[in-house]
């Protein structure tokens, strides 16, 4: 093992694909020279060159559409969308474009790409550059979602991202760049649509990714010396979605809370709650709850930012509820 930073892994996993696959090439605004606005690429244009690492302007309508006639023609691209927030600006190509072209080629013509977006708040980058806005793709068949909220599951979901076969979006959250853990020293898959059980516990069951994971181990941490053993899930990839890990937690522990960095409406913590609801109704032993962030933009002033956040503070609040339910 190794400890990397989030960054870190994320280079390593481009690079090593890099070296992998002469089809597959980076494209993106500032990747090349400049390794990136967040320095996810530094180094990549000097040791492949500027035929495999290629900067391109600005507009993003343009990098997905190229990334997807690259697909098409048989390279292998993997697309920077500079902020997440920016999937605003190409959403046509990413919903009606990328996303379906496999699907009325009868299966023909295989589309992998992927689309690396960083994503996130608590940064200080106001309302149009902090949003986590991977639920905007949740009702767009085609797509496959992964959220890596740890260095390990950068390096290993990149890498199986860029071998899939169908569209990926890859979101990197900000905060998690210069964070640490470890990361296996040889290479390391992570299979997409497998939930990881990052805590065992048997009272509460909770679902969280990227910056709110960190923040729910915090809070699992702290209830552990109160007696309540959480049970915390990685979902990992929202699409697919590995139900079933999340279903046998809830069976087991009887109460269910999901966090999310998002407001509730239309998101995949809705969706979780809601499923597990229609499924597994009577091994309920209390309410769902959802944790999120407010129906409002994300404000640009510190405090405010934090408010609209969940904390850690707000998590353990859920967390006493429904344990004591």
């Amino acid at each position: 093992m190794s400890e990397l930073t989030y960054r870190e892994a994320v280079t390593r996993a481009l690079a090593e694909e890099l070296e992998h696959d002469e089809l597959v090439m980076l494209l993106g605004e500032d990747i090349g020279a400049a390794g990136g606005v967040f320095q996810a690429t530094a180094g990549l244009f000097d040791r492949f060159g500027e035929r495999r690492v290629r900067d391109t302007p600005i507009a993003e309508q343009a990098i997905v559409g190229c990334a997807l006639g690259a697909a098409v023609a048989g390279l292998r691209p993997v697309a920077e969308v500079m902020f997440a927030d920016f999937a605003g600006v190409c959403y046509d190509q990413l919903a009606n474009q990328l996303a379906k072209y496999r699907y009325m080629s009868g299966g023909q013509a295989a589309v992998p790409v992927t689309v690396r977006m960083a994503n996130g708040g608590g940064v200080g980058f106001a309302a149009q550059h902090s949003q986590s806005v991977e639920n905007w793709f949740l009702n767009v068949p085609g797509l496959k979602i992964c959220v890596p909220g740890t260095p390990a599951d950068a390096y290993g979901l990149l890498k199986s991202a860029i071998r899939d076969d169908n569209p990926v979006l890859f979101f990197e959250h900000k905060q998690l760049y210069p964070t640490r853990g470890p990361v296996p020293n040889e290479e390391h898959l992570v299979e997409l649509g497998r939930a990881q059980i990052v805590r065992v516990g048997s009272d509460v069951t909770v679902v969280a990714t990227q910056l709110m994971l960190a923040r729910a181990i915090e809070a699992a941490e702290q209830l552990a010396g109160e007696g309540v053993e959480i049970e915390l899930v990685d979902p990992r990839t929202l699409v697919p979605l590995d139900l079933g890990t999340i279903l046998s937690s809830v069976e087991k522990t009887g109460k269910l809370v999901c966090v999310q960095e998002s407001p509730p409406a239309g998101s995949w913590g809705a969706t979780i709650v809601a499923a597990v609801v229609e499924s597994i109704w009577d091994s309920l032993d209390g309410r769902p709850r959802l944790v999120s962030g407010d129906e409002t933009p994300i404000p640009y002033a510190a405090t405010l930012e934090a408010a609209w956040m969940p904390s850690t503070d707000r998590i353990l609040e859920a967390l006493r509820q429904a344990a004591t339910e």
